[in-house]
Parts: structure tokens; C-alpha cells; sequence
């Protein structure tokens, strides 16, 4: 049973204008055009959940959001209503003509070892290794070339549903349903000597800064939470939202941090101030569950439980594109964006078992695959030029995807044959100084844990 939020409607919803986001402190983030891609877990749905579907108003056209993977490094401008016209220049060239994307993705390994669902998957920033959380309450290292299983972390007292790596990928943070958030060195699986105490309930999302100092932690206890890791305390604490949160991201020069909630706000934060710089929040206010900056740092990729997926351009605070086609209304699915050839991509888990693929650009579905038994949580994309994919699930899976083209396929490629990686079978090769997992019992969770699924 894995990470389920129960998305209640608080009585006290907080009341937010246009007041929050002015900010004449704000420096507006640099365009960075390189694809980085940078979050579990599952929330309950709510009960009045609109079942119909609005048409979205400022839709961005397709050489707008060329802009998303194709950034240029400008000078900071002072405020954030000037963002938008530091990055558009009159001697830009016209862009090429768009190719419509084409992907291919087949299924290449399948990882087996946890013994409840997979919360999160995430690749290290360097694309060499792959870790995976848990309801049963550990963390998985596999190596993402062979998908071998590398180490088990243990030490948490209950499931774990949210993990992120350190820029340098040698050091994993981890938040469980125990309150706490944890810190493992990459290379030996031991954890650092103290926890990161703070919380006064279920860790629910977590993100590193750039350059390692901050950690950023969202909670079921409402608040935002940042972190210096360097002297290991509380840094700063933002009255975030008026229900749990679900999501929290980094930008890419860190100095903003974008939040979610069930509250239906995505909100933007100074990381040096804590001042909310904007609110976001579309007409259905459906329940947000997962957030992500774009690569270039320009645009909120926002998960809802209405079966929709928004990318936010948060400086004019318009939503410019809707992607639809996936399920999504009971779990806080996770997913990505990727780069297809020269092309991005956005890729997302559905609750009905399938991986959904969109054209950034034009919102077109050009690909949708199965194979996890039950609801995929999290689907993440390997950084650099590998194109990988990985996903985890209700059915306590991890599997490894990859791009093939017409001509591998039509060749019979090995590469597309799915293979089966068992982490028992590995364990004892690679873990000379890590406990082997034996079966263990159920520990007792709290009451409406996050990691944990229920039944219907």
C-alpha cells in the first residue's frame, strides 16, 4: 500500500490576490536551454471532483515554447513582470521548421525487490545510477546501465514516499511517513549521522539546490521547509499552503522554488527572502499533486487530479498548454520532461497502468505504453543524450524504457527485449558492506499514511 493523500477540502481556505506576487525584490531566473530533468506518491481523490473538462485560455503557440528547451542566458532583469520581455530580441532568427516528434519506447528491464508499491523513481544527475522508494519503507540503488541492483537503505521506521538526488550524485535525500527526512551517502548506503527533524508530519516531497547547500521539503503538515545542509538546520519555514503539500521543485539556478497543494495553488518562492513571488491557480482549482520547472526555467509543469496536466508560464501567470489524454484522479502521479532527437517531450504515469507520452510544443500525444500491472506513479527522464526512461508502480516494479528506431526494430534489436532483474539475485555481488534484505513484517503505519495504498 503506497502513498495515498487524502485530498479533504480544509475549512479554512486561505485567501490569496494579486498582492502576493508583486515583488520588487524578484530577480527573474536565466533562460538555460540544456535538458536537465529533474519527483510520489499518491493522493485520494476528491470527492467532488469536477468530471467535466474546460478549454484553457492563453494557449502558447509552438515557437513560444521553443524557448522551453531552447533558452538564451540574458542579464537578470529587476522585476518579475519585466521576465518576459528580457527574452524576446528583434534580431532573433527565425526558428527552423518544427518536425513533428517521433518516439518509440520499449520496455528494457524490469526490476524486482520492493515489496510494496514504488513511491518514486528518479535517475542521478550523471544518469548512472537509478533510485527507488518505497511503502516499505527503503530505498533502492540500481545501476541504470544493467539495472543491477547496487544497494538497499534502510533505516526509516514507515514508507517512504519521495526521494531526490545531489547535483554531484553521490548523495540521496529521503522522506518518509516517519516524520523525518534522511540524508545516504551513494557509494556505501550508509545513512548520514542525524536526521533532518522539523516536520510534524509525513514527508511528502523533497528537492535539492543546485549546488547541494538547500534542501526543499514539502509535508501533509502544510508547510515548506528549507534546509542548509551545510550547517544541517532549519533555514527558513513558509507558511505555504491551507492543505498538504504535494509537490516542491528547485529551479535550475536556485534561487526560486516553485510549491503545490491540494488547495488547487502552485506558488513561487524566493529562495533568499521566503517572499511568495506568485501565485498560480487555474478556474476548476483542481487539486495540484506534483510540480516541475521546464529546463530553461521558464515555465511550471503542474499535475492535477482532473486528469490534466498544465505547463504554467509563472512570470504573466497564464496557463499556455493543457495535455490530456492520461487518468489521473485518485494518485499524485509524477512524471518529466524529456528530449526525443531534437525535440521535447513530457512524459507522465496514468492511473489505467499506461505511460503517457505529449509533444511539448503542440500537446499531441505521439506515444502511450504499458506494462506496470496497476496505477504507475512516477515516471522520470534520464538526463543527457540516452533518452532512457524509468517508471515505478502500484505493483512494486521498477522497469527501465528506451527509445528504439524503426530501423532497430525492424532488425530485432536484443535492446527492445524486455529482461527481468531481480534484486535478490544481485544483491550479494554488489553489497559486500550493505545488510542483505531478508523478508521482513509489516510495520504498523500511522494513521492516513502517505505511503501507503488503501484498498477500495
Amino acid at each position: 500500500m503506497l502513498a495515498t493523500l487524502e485530498v479533504q477540502r480544509s475549512s479554512k481556505r486561505r485567501v490569496y490576490d494579486d498582492s502576493e506576487a508583486s515583488t520588487p525584490r524578484y530577480s527573474s531566473p536565466d533562460e538555460l536551454g540544456d535538458h536537465k530533468p529533474h519527483r510520489s506518491s499518491k493522493l485520494k481523490p476528491r470527492q467532488d471532483l469536477n468530471s467535466h473538462r474546460r478549454s484553457h485560455s492563453s494557449d502558447g503557440s509552438v515557437d513560444e515554447l521553443d524557448h522551453t528547451y531552447h533558452g538564451r542566458n540574458l542579464s537578470r532583469s529587476s522585476s518579475i513582470d519585466s521576465h518576459r520581455s528580457s527574452h524576446s530580441s528583434p534580431e532573433a532568427p527565425s526558428p527552423p521548421a518544427y518536425k513533428p516528434l517521433k518516439l518509440n519506447y520499449r520496455q528494457k528491464f524490469i526490476l524486482k525487490g520492493h515489496r510494496k508499491g514504488v513511491a518514486q523513481v528518479r535517475f542521478s544527475p550523471d544518469g548512472r545510477w537509478i533510485a527507488s522508494c518505497s511503502a516499505d519503507s527503503t530505498i533502492k540503488i540500481w545501476d541504470a546501465v544493467t539495472g543491477k541492483h547496487m544497494r538497499t537503505l534502510e533505516g526509516h521506521l514507515a514508507g517512504v514516499s519521495t526521494i531526490a538526488w545531489s547535483a554531484d550524485s553521490n548523495t540521496i535525500a529521503s522522506g518518509s511517513d516517519d516524520k523525518t527526512i534522511r540524508l545516504w551517502h551513494r557509494a556505501t548506503g550508509k545513512p548520514y549521522p542525524a536526521p533532518l527533524l522539523g516536520h510534524h508530519n509525513y514527508v511528502y516531497s523533497l528537492a535539492f539546490s543546485p549546488k547541494g547547500n538547500m534542501l526543499v521539503s514539502g509535508s501533509y503538515d502544510e508547510a515548506v521547509f528549507l534546509w542548509d545542509l551545510r550547517a544541517r538546520r532549519l533555514m527558513r519555514s513558509l507558511p505555504a499552503h491551507s492543505d498538504p503539500v504535494g509537490g516542491v521543485d528547485f529551479i535550475r539556478d536556485g534561487t526560486l522554488v516553485c510549491s503545490c497543494s491540494t488547495d488547487g495553488l502552485t506558488r513561487v518562492w524566493d529562495t533568499a527572502t521566503g517572499q511568495c513571488l506568485r501565485t498560480l491557480v487555474h478556474e476548476d482549482n483542481a487539486p495540484v499533486t506534483t510540480v516541475r520547472f521546464s529546463p530553461n526555467g521558464r515555465y511550471i509543469l503542474a499535475f492535477t487530479l482532473d486528469s490534466c496536466i498544465r505547463l504554467w508560464d509563472y512570470v504573466s501567470g497564464t496557463c499556455k498548454k493543457t495535455y490530456q489524454g492520461h487518468v489521473n484522479k485518485k494518485y499524485s502521479l509524477g512524471g518529466a520532461f524529456g528530449v526525443g532527437g531534437t525535440e521535447g517531450f513530457i512524459v507522465s504515469g496514468s492511473e489505467d497502468g499506461d505511460m503517457v507520452f505529449w509533444d511539448v510544443k503542440t500537446k499531441d500525444m505521439v506515444q502511450k505504453v504499458s506494462g506496470h500491472e496497476g496505477v504507475v506513479l512516477w515516471v522520470d527522464t534520464c538526463p543527457g543524450v540516452s533518452g532512457k526512461v524509468v517508471s515505478g508502480g502500484l505493483d512494486g516494479t521498477v522497469r527501465i524504457w528506451v527509445d528504439v528506431n524503426e530501423d532497430q526494430e525492424s532488425n530485432g534489436v536484443n535492446g527492445v527485449k524486455a529482461e527481468q532483474v531481480d534484486a535478490d539475485a544481485t544483491e550479494d555481488e554488489h553489497m559486500e558492506d550493505v545488510k542483505v534484505e531478508n523478508e521482513m513484517p509489516n510495520i504498523a503505519m500511522p494513521t492516513l499514511p502517505m505511503c501507503q495504498i488503501r484498498s477500495t
